[in-house]
């Protein structure tokens, strides 16, 4: 299955998602549908951490403080299925491959991975 997880008012998701045939892909806008606690765990399955799937660059992450606190694997977490812009994104799970953020390095190894299908 290929799923990704996106934001529809983030102009890089949007940018990703054009660049890519996703006509196979099962969209989820992560404003109008938040990710679950089973697709997060998901997620930390293949990532075995969930500091991995975090957002760090998101305002909120600032303007609550989170900055300054040592935060365990269980408050990045609760964090991200509180707050929707908490999950790194875009997040694409191509059956049991996860590609997490926009870096050019995730994005070439994700289109490499669906060239080689």
């Amino acid at each position: 299955m290929k799923k990704a997880f996106f934001l529809s008012t983030c102009s890089t998701c949007l940018r990703i998602l054009k660049e890519l045939n996703q006509s196979d892909f099962v969209l989820q806008d992560l404003k109008v549908n938040p990710v679950t606690d089973e697709q997060l765990s998901d997620m930390f399955l293949l990532t075995a951490s969930y500091e991995a799937l975090f957002n760090k660059r998101a305002q909120k992450y600032k303007s609550m403080g989170l900055k300054e606190k040592k935060l365990t694997e269980l408050d990045f977490k609760n964090l991200i299925l509180e707050e929707y812009t908490f999950l790194k994104r875009p997040v694409f799970l191509i059956d049991d491959i996860i590609f997490v953020g926009n870096s050019k390095k995730v994005i070439t190894s994700l289109k490499a991975c669906l060239s080689n299908e």
